[in-house]
């Protein structure tokens, strides 16, 4: 049986596009069940269309409150019988309740070398720090916000041209890479959340996750 994947996005769905890409391979462990995204605008759910895959939106403007709009999004994915979800570029700070309830199949992806420039802005924070490496990180999602244990970060140098926007692009090819990776991992029953820690083949991963360098 292939492990039932229910993707989020609120944007362009790049990491989406990249998932879907992936998946194309007959012997793809991981199938991409449905997209669900909380504007009806986003790009990525024209991408999942043009892949033939089931979307549906859930506006969070018509809720009262963070924890009304989360219990519909979880009646709404959990009618697709996830195994996994992931999160790509969701927009949405998801309440105590959502991530105990997908606890351990609950991925997403941070634009920074996490434990590093957590929230937003990143690749301009890291260029104001003098930082030589920048990069990406797949974690599991817990309460704490983009805290969760590290699966695989990609490391990217920084030029010393560098802007936000050309380091956005060189960290966004890399997510492109390691985002698939960590949802083949766990599509394949290699990829686990353990308690303490994520678990790659029964061993614990570092407290960087699985690191690879451009």
């Amino acid at each position: 049986m292939p492990c039932n994947v229910v993707v989020l996005l609120s944007g362009s769905g790049s990491n989406l596009q990249a998932l879907i890409d992936s998946n194309s391979a007959s012997d793809s462990p991981a199938r991409i069940r449905a997209v669900i995204s909380n504007r009806a605008d986003a790009y990525g759910l024209e991408r999942a269309k043009a892949a033939g895959i089931e979307t549906a939106v859930l506006s969070h403007t018509g809720f009262d409150g963070r924890e009304a709009f989360d219990a519909a999004l979880m009646a709404l994915i959990d009618g697709f019988q996830p195994d996994l979800v992931v999160l790509a570029g969701f927009m949405r700070i998801l309440s105590g309740d959502f991530v105990r309830h997908y606890q351990g199949r609950l991925l997403n992806i941070h634009p920074s070398l996490l434990p590093r420039y957590k929230g937003l802005h990143t690749h301009q924070r890291a260029l104001e720090a003098g930082d030589v490496e920048h990069g990406c990180s797949v974690h599991f999602v817990t309460e704490e916000l983009d805290g969760g244990p590290l699966v695989v970060q990609a490391v990217v140098p920084v030029a010393t041209d560098d802007t936000a926007q050309t380091l956005a692009q060189r960290v966004h090819l890399q997510e492109h890479q390691i985002y698939p990776l960590a949802v083949r991992w766990f599509a394949e029953g290699r990829l686990r959340l353990g308690g303490q820690g994520a678990l790659l083949d029964g061993q614990p991963l570092a407290a960087s996750g699985h690191l690879i360098r451009s």
